[in-house]
């Protein structure tokens, strides 16, 4: 077969996949190219690593390797996987196997076999259940192996399993939820009978962990096609295993108090973000709030305070799912901090603006960027508004960088100076001080040491009287 383009500098006959497979084949031994690697190379997308499937057993494969890889990393070998970097290069090389999960259990009981075709059986589905033989020699052609007409599903942009949805969702529910990872990702639709699996093996979910839940959430939200990934996961009810605050957005629509269907909403404007992580994550949670503060009154409904009990809300979801400290508190944070652009209609100081910026830190490009994109009226009128009112805020904020450093935000002097000045130690006393330091620059823009002296004189002598 013609070798796709992106995979010839790989196949080349000093290619050093090429040379792995000649170590391999003087063993006896088979390599293939599989899973992903095969897929996106006829796809024609990037490739970053290549996955390698072999009848040798992992010891082998370590063994076989040597001397060929310039490192080993080895955290999957318990599941058959060794890990080699070659020439900056990372390949997965992974004895053929059947993965089944116990019954209630988070760890997979791997058992390996000695037959590409049960191992690509076994995969999550069938575009990805396609393996390409390496040539060890130059007589050799590349093989392609596809028992489950993954090619054809390729061409149609269908994601199917290769065996009956029930094994092999059964095998690694994870796969349920990276059926929309690749929905997402690709652009691919799920045939019917993987979407009635889902929606029968659902509860199968939670015995996964968190950690592996996160890692597909994250690159099913970072997907060109994340729209429809998001509505696939609340019509399957799989998002209820895992993240049941956002079908709890569909709420019931009032009839007399009518207001904006708020899962249609918040699916449109992740949608409408840069797949940025922390953005599309504070846009998926920034109005998570809104079923819990939700209340009738004779001019309408209203969701008073729904950004503060959403911060807490999607810090807790999000520290469940083990997301890292630094990301828990920068989504929380933008989701805390959403609505109060919208407040600049009734005019802001300058103290105000320098508040915002403040408050928004190192963030504030992408809280701009998801007020912004929460804008999802069908008003134009009213769409054409808040942009202006948004254009306004910003021009204001580059007026004051002109001005000050306003994203410094910092008083003339700082803590160790206030304790030359005073004479005294380190404390609480120190920081009582440089909080009235911070206001007045927050309130009045810089001002100079002497003032800043004058108020720390003022502070002490109050304290003395």
């Amino acid at each position: 077969m013609h070798i796709p383009s992106r995979l010839e500098p790989f196949f080349a006959a000093d290619a050093p996949v090429v040379d792995l497979a000649r170590r391999f084949a003087d063993a006896d031994r088979s390599l293939y190219l599989v899973g992903g690697s095969v897929r996106d190379a006829l796809l024609d997308r990037p490739i970053m690593d290549l996955d390698l499937a072999t009848d040798a057993r992992p010891d082998e494969t370590k063994r076989l390797a040597s001397g060929w890889a310039d490192d080993f990393y080895l955290m999957g070998e318990a599941f058959g996987t060794v890990g080699a970097v070659k020439s900056g290069h990372r390949y997965e090389i992974t004895t053929f196997r059947a993965e089944v999960y116990r019954d209630g259990s988070r760890k997979p009981r791997v058992i390996y076999s000695d037959e590409l075709t049960e191992d690509l059986s076994r995969r999550d589905f069938t575009v990805n259940a396609m393996a390409l033989r390496i040539p060890a020699h130059s007589s050799e052609a590349p093989e392609i192996v596809d028992p489950h007409g993954g090619l054809a599903d390729l061409a149609g942009r269908v994601l199917r399993t290769p065996l009956d949805p029930a094994v092999s969702f059964g095998d690694d529910p994870l796969r349920m939820l990276r059926l929309y990872r690749f929905v997402s990702t690709l652009g691919f639709a799920a045939d019917e009978a993987a979407l009635a699996g889902v929606r029968v093996m659902r509860d199968r979910l939670p015995i996964v962990s968190a950690e592996r839940i996160r890692d597909e959430l994250d690159k099913l939200l970072v997907g060109d096609h994340v729209e429809p990934a998001l509505w696939g996961l609340v019509e399957s009810r799989l998002a209820d295993e895992f993240l049941p605050e956002l079908p709890a957005l569909a709420m019931e629509r009032d009839p007399v108090h009518r207001h904006k269907d708020v899962l249609a909403h918040t699916i449109a404007v992740v949608a409408k973000t840069r797949p940025v992580l922390e953005l599309r994550l504070a846009a998926l949670l920034h109005d998570i709030g809104k079923p819990a503060t939700r209340e009738f009154a004779v001019e309408g409904v209203s969701f008073h305070h729904h950004e503060v009990v959403g911060a807490r809300m999607a810090r807790e979801r999000m520290r469940s799912l083990r997301y890292p400290k630094q990301v828990v508190r920068d989504v929380s944070q933008l989701v805390f901090l959403h609505m109060r652009p919208h407040t600049y209609k009734m005019g802001w100081t300058d103290s105000a603006v320098r508040r915002y910026v403040r408050d928004a830190g190192p963030l504030l490009g992408l809280l701009n960027e998801l007020v912004r994109c929460d804008v999802t009226t069908r008003n134009p009128k009213r769409a054409r508004a808040i942009a202006r009112r948004l254009d306004e805020l910003e021009e204001r904020i580059a007026e004051l960088r002109q001005q000050e450093e306003i994203d410094a935000l910092r008083p003339p002097i700082d803590g160790n100076d206030v304790m030359r000045h005073l004479g005294i130690a380190p404390g609480p006393v120190i920081g009582d001080i440089m909080k009235v330091l911070y206001e007045k620059r927050i309130e009045d823009g810089p001002y100079s040491e002497e003032e800043a002296y004058a108020i720390v004189d003022a502070w002490a002598a109050s304290r003395d009287e």
